[in-house]
């Protein structure tokens, strides 16, 4: 790839400012008043697409939010990319905590990030590394050095589970047909020390539902006669674990895969200060599941958080009341071999038979999806090893995340294609969280550094 960082250089002010444009519009797939602005986004990435040198772009219709696919074919005898990214959001909340509006993007110079980042929801997750992939076509398209076929498949329903995504896949394999899948949807370890996520955790979502009186009560009339629902749920997710921190659900191990002494000591050779990683959270001490590092806790293990909790009432002052239901938001981060249905299921049946006499409990699936693990000796993966090896200067290091994208399993059992996790955000940029960002450096790195994925790959591919 030929004048690939001159090319970025030249054009960076306008790829920032396209990038803005794009964060400015707040696709929050999760609430359908923005429904109008997510379907927007789906139509600036379509015009993107075609600027950057797709011959044909087309919106499909799913009986969710739209799936913008396009794609470049040169010679339908060379390989095939398939591009996967999401341009819808998570909801900004709480918005107390922004520092600055979450859709009126914003430069800030960080420690981290001496020459600057961009806040606004969705700058990392996933509209800067998805538009990394616009970008870098562009660069191959103007400057007639694509060495292959490129297809783009983006979605706007990845925050909300990529159900429709899922029938999408199953309903156009031959269009979407391909050699290698390649994703931008997770992080390298640190600036200077790249790495290939190779393992996604898996996931499952659920809401459940305490109802107790029939009615909100008076906490003095009928305080410590019947059972209040906040005060059971509480004690009820309490008890998922015990004293190590172990989830203790039945069958919830049943089928954890145990990493070997020596696949462990390799994860450990990654970079890692524990005593950073407690300042940057502004916390005294770590916690989690006995018998695991942090790194371990989060990526190789499964978990359970309460991601919400309601009920009874939170407004100013005081009001004496037993509410008559309380609720909580429920996920839980899969390994590789646990089923995801099946670990709602024993969730299900578990969260129901601890519940005390005086309450109905109703437990709600929402989404889920299956882990995920790329092997290190594919093509794709070496094609990624010597992509950022030429970029960074440095060999990247293979690692697992916590994280979940839950369309890999799937992609991998309906188009028979390994995917490669290409991602250049970082653990600080604070997705899914208030003030989101992600560095320009990084920005700017990835449009650099996908070309000459394309590149290895269609040369080993030979």
């Amino acid at each position: 790839m030929k004048n690939i960082s001159t090319y970025v250089n030249q054009h960076k002010d306008r790829f920032l400012e396209e990038l803005i444009d794009l964060l400015k519009i707040p696709s929050i797939s999760a609430d359908s008043a923005y429904k109008k602005d997510v379907l927007h986004t789906a139509e600036v990435v379509k015009t993107r697409l075609e600027e950057a040198g797709c011959d044909h772009v087309e919106i499909c219709e799913t009986a969710g939010y739209p799936i913008v696919y396009g794609e470049k074919i040169i010679d339908k005898d060379l390989p095939t990319v398939l591009v996967y990214g999401h341009y819808d959001v998570q909801p900004p909340d709480p918005l107390n905590l922004w520092n600055s509006p979450p859709f009126e993007p914003v430069i800030k110079k960080t420690e981290l990030h001496p020459e600057g980042a961009i806040f606004a929801r969705g700058a990392c997750d996933d509209k800067g590394q998805m538009y990394m992939h616009v970008k870098a076509l562009e660069f191959m398209t103007k400057t007639n050095q694509l060495p292959c076929n490129v297809k783009f498949m983006i979605e706007g329903e990845e925050e909300v589970g990529s159900s429709n995504l899922a029938i999408f896949v199953k309903e156009n394999q031959e269009k979407l047909k391909n050699d290698v899948i390649l994703i931008s949807d997770t992080g390298i370890i640190a600036k200077d020390v790249p790495s290939i996520t190779t393992g996604l955790r898996g996931l499952s979502y659920v809401e459940v539902e305490v109802t107790g009186p029939n009615r909100d009560l008076h906490s003095g009339l009928y305080g410590g006669a019947v059972a209040n629902p906040i005060n059971v749920l509480a004690k009820m997710i309490a008890s998922l674990h015990d004293e190590n921190n172990h989830i203790t659900i039945p069958g919830f191990y049943d089928k954890v895969e145990e990493l070997s002494k020596e696949e462990r000591a390799e994860m450990a050779k990654a970079p890692f200060s524990l005593e950073a990683y407690k300042k940057s959270l502004d916390i005294d001490a770590v916690y989690g599941e006995a018998g695991y590092t942090t790194n371990e806790r989060n990526s190789i293990r499964p978990t359970l958080d309460v991601n919400g909790i309601w009920g009874g009432y939170t407004g100013e002052g005081a009001k004496t009341v037993i509410a008559s239901k309380a609720y909580a938001k429920i996920s839980m981060r899969l390994v590789p071999h646990q089923d995801w249905e099946n670990i709602t299921q024993l969730f299900k049946t578990h969260f129901e038979s601890i519940a005390p006499k005086g309450v109905k409990v109703e437990v709600k699936p929402h989404h889920g999806g299956q882990g995920y693990v790329t092997p290190i000796d594919s093509i794709g993966y070496q094609a990624a090893s010597k992509a950022y090896f030429d970029s960074f200067g440095k060999t990247p290091i293979p690692q697992r995340s916590g994280g979940s994208i839950p369309i890999v399993s799937l992609f991998e059992q309906e188009l028979k294609s390994k995917t490669i996790l290409m991602g250049f955000g970082l653990d600080s940029d604070a997705i899914h969280s208030p003030n989101e960002h992600y560095g320009l450096f990084n920005y700017y790195k990835g449009i650099e550094t996908i070309p000459l994925f394309y590149k290895y790959f269609t040369e080993l591919s030979e």
